[in-house]
């Protein structure tokens, strides 16, 4: 088929290698360059590094506007491909390509509507996560489904490997509907359950609190983990959480807070069990061992609850 394919980020680019090697992808859309790193380069999205790699041409909005409509207009795709990324597609738009739009969800839906599902299903201390393929209409994320992948939560992933591994899942997926929508075999169903829906994320969410049970605390360090980023305060100074993860025994008994150096890391009081945080990085620093840290310090310390 006539693809034109729109996604940013690194967890569009399974699918869009993917659909290249199998169909005529006639244009990418992705964000514009954005600055990164300290010194704020202008450095092109990973979609669309990875189109200039494969050769396809490129257009770079902000918006899908007017513009933009008419020129993936001119190139008559058949089908349009969504993944992540990050603006809406409105009429005259959505109806575009001859079979109009589909989009890789990484939710089960009608769970986790939105931008941020994964974060906020780990968050929520969902067991497993999933992915969709539906029809893109103009409600958020409310089209038909065409195929949905369940996926089982590994213990102690966060954000990032969760969405690692289903941008891979959902590649194959995707691929799957866009060959029966080939085919003209493709079925779409309704949407059937209660929506939830998924807010894009704020440095806000990545505090944690630690007089919260220790589970609560551990979901939203995935959740978050590595953006916004987990974050604590020391008094008034800021400390991120890289790295931390839920000990096999912890006999010791602190309080919501407290701090006790071990080999292997920090143990952390909450409202129930200790966790144990590996690596941190404390305000105008580099990462560190969270035990070197703690070493480190000349007085007692907590962390803020």
């Amino acid at each position: 088929m006539r693809l034109v394919f729109a996604g940013t980020p690194a967890v569009a680019v399974p699918t869009l290698r993917l659909l290249a090697a199998q169909h005529e992808v006639v244009a990418v859309v992705t964000r514009p360059d954005a600055p990164l790193g300290r010194k704020r380069v202008l450095t092109p999205s990973p979609v669309a590094a990875v189109a200039e790699e494969l050769g396809l041409p490129v257009i770079k909005a902000a918006r899908l506007d007017d513009e933009v409509t008419q020129e993936i207009a001119a190139l008559a795709p058949e089908l349009g491909v969504i993944v992540a990324y990050g603006g809406l597609v409105r009429e005259p738009l959505l109806q575009t390509p001859t079979h109009g739009w589909i989009n890789l969800h990484f939710s089960l839906l009608p769970e986790w509507r939105g931008a941020a599902p994964v974060q906020r299903a780990l968050m929520a201390g969902d067991r497993e996560l999933g992915a969709s393929v539906f029809q893109l209409v103009a409600a958020l994320d409310a089209g038909d489904v065409f195929a949905r992948r369940t996926f089982e939560i590994p213990v102690e992933a966060t954000a990032d490997a969760s969405l690692a591994a289903l941008a891979e899942s959902g590649a194959g997926l995707t691929a799957e509907v866009v060959a029966a929508i080939a085919a003209g075999t493709a079925v779409a169903v309704p949407q059937v359950g209660e929506a939830t829906y998924a807010a894009k994320l704020s440095h806000a969410d990545g505090l944690l609190d630690w007089g919260l049970p220790a589970e609560e605390i551990f979901a939203r360090y995935r959740g978050v983990t590595s953006e916004p980023g987990a974050h604590t305060t020391v008094g008034e100074q800021a400390v991120k959480v890289l790295e931390m993860s839920r000990p096999d025994a912890a006999e010791v008994s602190l309080e919501p807070g407290e701090l006790q150096g071990t080999k292997k890391g920090v143990l952390v009081g909450t409202a129930t069990t200790p966790l144990l945080v590996v690596r941190v990085q404390p305000a105008g620093k580099g990462a560190m061992a969270a035990a070197d840290w703690l070493r480190g310090l000349k007085a007692d310390v907590r962390f803020g609850v």
